[in-house]
């Protein structure tokens, strides 16, 4: 296992910590949580940098760091949206998109292709992040709140664009594959 393996590994354990935090009826809790997200997000920066610099990029890592992000930001959402600093119609469609891509690029990933994150993706990763840590300390003040809705409506923007190409480019990837067996079947068949 790789260091940028491990500050994958690292975020998905901060995910706990973020919603204790949430929930603690302390003055400093919200900052507290907000501190640790902030860190947590920071890893998918730092393990993206580190893999590439190092040349550990794995299919591991592929796999992880995306679904890492997922349970990161979808923790986030649900917290926010238990304590109402979000609408449930954009928080279904934001975690319903999370799922259905995370659900997509698995079917992919048994099909042997891994489809890594694209560059829309990334906005939207930096947009949701963004947003919700502006949402979880909204009650600070009132300009945390706009600042946090105007870059959640940016982040589902982004969310919903790279979900087109996502499944479009899965279609592609699976259409090129299904081309490659039925060449190899015909040549078989010679």
């Amino acid at each position: 296992m790789n260091g940028p393996t491990i500050l994958t590994l690292l975020r998905v354990a901060l995910i706990p910590i973020i919603v204790a935090f949430t929930y603690l009826p302390t003055p400093f809790s919200t900052w507290a949580s907000l501190a640790v997200f902030l860190l947590a997000s920071a890893t998918d920066w730092l393990d993206g940098y580190l893999a590439r610099r190092n040349n550990q990029i794995t299919t591991l890592g592929k796999l992880l760091d995306p679904l890492a992000d997922k349970l990161l930001v979808l923790t986030a959402f649900i917290v926010l949206l238990e304590r109402e600093s979000i609408s449930g119609w954009i928080a279904i469609i934001l975690i319903g998109r999370e799922m259905a891509i995370t659900g997509l690029r698995s079917f992919l990933a048994a099909e042997g292709v891994v489809l890594a994150a694209s560059r829309l993706g990334k906005w939207k990763m930096t947009f949701q992040v963004i947003s919700l840590s502006f949402l979880f300390i909204d009650r600070e003040h009132e300009w945390f709140r706009l600042i946090g809705v105007a870059c959640l409506y940016l982040a589902l923007f982004f969310s919903l664009l790279s979900a087109y190409f996502y499944v479009r480019k899965c279609w592609q990837k699976l259409g090129d594959k299904f081309m490659a067996e039925q060449g190899r079947k015909g040549k078989s068949n010679l």
